[in-house]
């Protein structure tokens, strides 16, 4: 299968890229999806080796600040079950849980590419990140979009 890309939102004060560099083997599992078309991104669409685009949300500045690959399978997200996570879901069960993750490993910290830039480049005009209302934690990122990001990082 060809690799794909993705585009995975998370906020820095829980897992920045430094965070994620500085994780074991560099790499964290991707708990907390609590969408179901981003976790049947991760279910039914990632595999080992696609390529990441980790992207800081929910904060001061937000954009793309760093590369990351696919690291594992799917598999159930734990903190579903646990009632002392932000992200316990009462009524998911163990026997048919919900939710959940991948381990993503982080390749490289990158410059930041905020959303103005990104916005700025006619190439990406059709990234769903960039569309009004797109509030998705995992994207799909195009091959064509992946080279243009790239490109504005070489």
């Amino acid at each position: 299968m060809a690799t794909q890309y993705w585009l995975m939102k998370s906020e820095p004060a829980e897992c920045s890229i430094d965070d994620a560099l500085a994780a074991p083997g560099r790499t964290v599992p991707w708990t907390g999806v609590r969408n179901y078309q981003a976790r049947n991104f991760m279910r039914d669409g990632m595999q080992v080796g696609d390529g990441v685009l980790f992207y800081h949300s929910s904060c001061a500045e937000p954009g793309i600040a760093g590369l990351a690959r696919v690291a594992s399978a799917c598999r159930t997200d734990p903190t579903q079950f646990d009632p002392a996570s932000p992200y316990f879901d009462a009524a998911s069960r163990p026997d048919a849980p919900r939710w959940l993750l991948v381990d993503v490993q982080a390749l490289r910290k990158t410059r930041l590419l905020p959303l103005p830039e990104l916005r700025a480049q006619p190439a990406l005009a059709d990234m769903p990140l960039l569309r009004k209302g797109n509030r998705l934690s995992i994207t799909p990122v195009t091959e064509a979009q992946w080279q243009a990001i790239q490109a504005l990082l070489a």
